[in-house]
């Protein structure tokens, strides 16, 4: 077994912008109508959300992250599948945020990049 998970995270540039700020080594925390954190665990689910539903909104742009968090604290939260089965998430609670950001092994990576179609 890895010591290791390899997540994904679908952002918009806000919060790009955040995670830059942070030296690309944490995720912003939550806003209150935001109660969980849902990284996913697929390229492909995470391009889907930043490619179709990120692009849609105010800055027409969507970007998916990749990060590796130690694997035995991932362990703790509940995958869900929210479709079909690539459609699957992590669910870490608002709160664990701060935790979980210290358990990210590396940096967090932009690993594509969407515009909207002109």
């Amino acid at each position: 077994m890895s010591d290791t998970v390899t997540l994904f995270r679908p952002v918009g540039p806000d919060e790009l912008k955040l995670i830059e700020k942070a030296d690309f080594e944490a995720f912003p925390p939550r806003l209150p109508e935001q109660p969980i954190f849902y990284p996913v665990t697929n390229r492909e689910y995470a391009a889907q959300i930043a490619r179709d539903w990120n692009t849609k909104y105010s800055s027409k742009e969507g970007f998916v992250t990749q990060f590796e968090v130690q694997a035995a604290y991932c362990a703790k939260f509940d995958r869900k599948v929210v479709g079909g089965k690539q459609h699957e998430e992590l669910w870490v609670p608002a709160e664990e945020l701060e935790e979980f950001n210290e358990k990210i092994v590396g940096k967090i990576e932009v690993i594509d990049h969407f515009k909207a179609a002109e």
